[in-house]
């Protein structure tokens, strides 16, 4: 009965591997077009600036939780976006969302926390240097 078993086992298991990995080339497989050939999502560039080897600590140091105090935790991202404003308000690259995986993978912040603690008009936040 255990040699049924396992045989049993293995012949799943082999049934399955053939159908994830069939399954799983079909996830990869970009679907960005319908059937006439027409984009639904513009690509984004690549974003020139580096974020996954910036250093994180300016914000994860004085930001912290439970309460994420606004008046520190704005201010120190500003001291670590601003100077790369240039590039986070350029809507046609992703390096906005590539900052905010790497602050939210280092500091664990709740989601939109910066979004909604750090607002200083229509336009965003202010950074220094600019009008």
């Amino acid at each position: 009965m255990n040699l049924n078993c396992l045989s049993s086992s293995l012949f799943l298991f082999l049934l399955l591997s053939v159908f994830s990995s069939f399954i799983s080339d079909s996830v990869f497989i970009k679907s960005e077009t319908l059937v006439n050939g027409r984009n639904l999502l513009q690509k984004k560039k690549a974003c020139p600036v580096k974020f996954e080897f910036k250093n994180y600590t300016i914000i994860t140091s004085r930001c912290k939780g439970p309460k994420y105090p606004p008046k520190e935790c704005c201010a120190t991202f500003k001291d670590f976006a601003c100077p790369y404003s240039r590039y986070l308000n350029d809507l046609s690259n992703d390096c906005a969302t590539i900052m905010f995986s790497y602050i939210n993978l280092y500091g664990k912040y709740p989601p939109g926390l910066f979004a909604n603690q750090c607002q200083e008009g229509k336009g965003g936040l202010k950074c220094p240097g600019q009008i």
